[in-house]
């Protein structure tokens, strides 16, 4: 079996994954991903003890137990580029001995559910509400790096988002990636459930202008417009698609639910997410160990 070389993969002295700082047994089954540093203290705070603590950089990881379950919550930062690091960090703690540098015999799958905040893309969705993704479609360009990546592809809407959007060619392919849906099955009762599109920045590729103009102003109105066998786009954000392709690669399950702070249709934006987010991560806690 080959080895992984230093350059490849860099370890701390004591055999953690370098950014993330973490090892396998520092990581539970059920992972909670959040951008938001913040964060993990208020979702830890519910666990009855927490056993392993860890930063680096904006990388924090919180271990401990909910209901009897061995949960993990660790902050990604905001973007794709930062996912990239999770996922691979994450992976390669769990399935590669470090000693060895080579992969373990018996690789593990773990959950990974995003909680997050973005903005709604259908009228119908309110501010404070919660839209879980049964799809991610990356406008950020990550996953074309990575061979092999068509293989989860989901062609049929790739093709018909590229001709209804009128996608510019100088743009990354837009590829879509399917959540997990044993994952979904748990997180779907009482939310809305939609294709969550991911841009690779908050302000031109989310159509917003300020001072700049951007290359596709009526981006929003073309993403609500969308329309594939009944599939819509129901919200922007900056992570789900990276997390479901680098996901779907590496055989883990991945799904994300993030909470409404704002309607981009209505022009709404929440005077207070604070008591929503707090709710999200309560029911979430409850689905997962339940």
């Amino acid at each position: 079996m080959s080895k992984f070389p230093e350059t490849e993969l860099i370890l701390t002295p004591d055999g953690r994954v370098y950014h993330l700082n973490l090892k396998a047994e520092d990581i539970a089954d059920d992972v909670i991903v959040v951008g938001d540093q913040n964060r993990v203290a208020q979702i830890s705070a519910y666990f009855s003890k927490i056993d392993f603590k860890t930063e680096h950089r904006e990388f924090i990881t919180h271990t401990g137990t909910f209901n009897g379950k061995r949960l993990t919550v660790l902050s990604t930062g905001i973007g794709t580029d930062n996912i990239d690091i999770v996922m691979n960090e994450l992976d390669a703690a769990v399935n590669i001995d470090p000693a060895k540098r080579e992969l373990n015999t018996k690789l593990r799958s773990l959950n990974i559910i995003r909680l997050g905040t973005s903005g709604a893309l259908q009228q119908d969705i309110p501010v404070n509400g919660i839209v879980v993704s049964s799809h991610g479609i990356g406008l950020d360009g990550l996953l074309n790096f990575y061979d092999n990546f068509k293989s989860i592809n989901e062609d049929e809407i790739s093709k018909a988002f590229i001709k209804q959007t009128n996608w510019l060619p100088n743009l990354p392919y837009p590829y879509c990636v399917k959540g997990s849906q044993q994952l979904l099955e748990k997180f779907k009762s009482g939310t809305h459930i939609g294709i969550t599109a991911t841009a690779p920045g908050f302000y031109g590729p989310q159509g917003r202008q300020i001072r700049l103009k951007a290359a596709s102003p009526n981006l929003n109105e073309l993403l609500t417009a969308f329309d594939h066998k009944g599939l819509r786009i129901a919200n922007f954000e900056m992570e789900t698609s990276a997390l479901y392709g680098l996901g779907g690669l590496l055989g883990h399950n991945c799904l994300t639910a993030c909470v409404i702070i704002a309607n981009r249709v209505r022009k709404e934006f929440t005077s207070d997410y604070s008591k929503s987010v707090d709710l999200l991560i309560k029911n979430s806690l409850e689905r997962l160990t339940g």
